[in-house]
């Protein structure tokens, strides 16, 4: 069998050479991540949650489910977990008594700042690397990819 010519391949583009190294990044955070978490007894998703939560108290399933890009159905299993462990409560909307709202318990709450706090130290350890400059442009250019995605602007680059 013929290899393909090595110029069909991307790996010299620049766009997908340096979208992969954001991609291994992001993958090796995650692995960090999830060590850092793992001797308080929690995984990243159980963290994600807990973490939206104490930012956004009293937000509803729905809400939480769009910020963390997962379906309904998929925190809806997660939840009851959550719950058990005495982390997360739901309660009834006081408006809406079909609309659930989600909290962190105190238990909850002093688990998600500890976790936190170990993700700041992580994260700062990690981003000792660059400038603050630097830093700030590589935020700056993320949340434009980012907003580009969710508006689902895919803009053709000129030749």
């Amino acid at each position: 069998m013929t290899e393909p010519p090595k110029s069909d391949l991307p790996w010299d583009r620049p766009r997908f050479r340096n979208w992969l190294a954001v991609a291994r990044v992001h993958s090796l955070w995650a692995q960090r991540m999830a060590q850092a978490l793992q001797p308080l007894g929690l995984r990243m998703a159980q963290f994600d949650i807990m973490a939206n939560l104490l930012y956004e108290p009293g937000m509803t399933q729905q809400r939480l489910a769009e910020k963390i890009f997962v379906g309904r159905s998929n925190l809806s299993m997660a939840l009851p977990d959550l719950e058990a462990s005495g982390w997360v409560r739901r309660d009834a909307d006081a408006e809406d008594r079909r609309v659930r709202r989600l909290y962190l318990t105190a238990e909850g709450e002093a688990l998600a700042r500890q976790a936190l706090a170990e993700e700041t130290r992580l994260l700062d350890e990690m981003m000792q690397v660059l400038t603050e400059e630097e830093c700030n442009l590589v935020g700056t250019l993320m949340r434009r990819l980012g907003d580009s995605l969710k508006q689902g602007v895919i803009v053709k680059p000129s030749s």
